[in-house]
């Protein structure tokens, strides 16, 4: 049988937080679908910041050699891709929005009228925890903030959402719930 492959992006300093935690039942939910999974860490990769320089408009690639090559081709060869990031002051770790930013070429091109997709097809997932426990994280916008970054990039993209996971008051907690544990399942059908 052939394997449809996953791309997991955990941008998460903490490997065993609650925020890992979470990827981690994507992966193995992925995997009993039959998805090959690649799994990587921003926190461990070397990505330099944009340059702003938009070369990569035509090529479709950052003139920068780092790892952002790797993620790219990744990225346009995987079928889903699933995010976790926790929310920092209500939005992304600065290594995501990194990320975001030097993968400007390969999300989308500009025309002349309109920005044109370039990972069509696609779908993600994103999970994410924040302090903040429920429900002032969605009240004061703390956790709305970063999933609203996230979705901007996926959807400028071309890519279609398949769920989206917050675990509120991660502080407090010692694991995850089986309630949080479920909604990620259900999002990979």
């Amino acid at each position: 049988m052939n394997k449809k492959s996953a791309l997991a992006i955990l941008g998460s300093p903490h490997k065993n937080g609650k925020t890992a935690a979470m990827m981690d039942i994507a992966i193995r939910r992925a995997e009993e679908k039959n998805y090959l999974v690649t799994k990587i860490n921003l926190y461990e990769k070397n990505i330099s910041y944009c340059m702003g320089c938009r070369s990569c408009m035509d090529t479709q690639i950052c003139t920068q050699r780092d790892d952002i090559q790797e993620i790219a081709n990744l990225l346009r060869e995987c079928q889903i891709v699933f995010l976790a990031a926790p929310v920092y002051w209500a939005n992304v770790p600065a290594p995501v929005k990194n990320l975001f930013d030097r993968l400007l070429g390969t999300a989308m091109e500009e025309t002349s009228t309109l920005l044109k997709p370039r990972l069509r097809g696609k779908k993600y997932m994103i999970l994410t925890s924040c302090n903040t426990p429920f429900p002032f994280s969605w009240i004061f916008g703390q956790s709305r903030g970063a999933i609203r970054n996230m979705d901007e990039f996926f959807k400028t993209a071309g890519m279609k959402s398949i769920g989206k996971v917050v675990c509120s008051g991660a502080a407090s907690k010692k694991e995850l719930s089986k309630q949080i544990a479920r909604k990620i399942n259900r999002c990979l059908k």
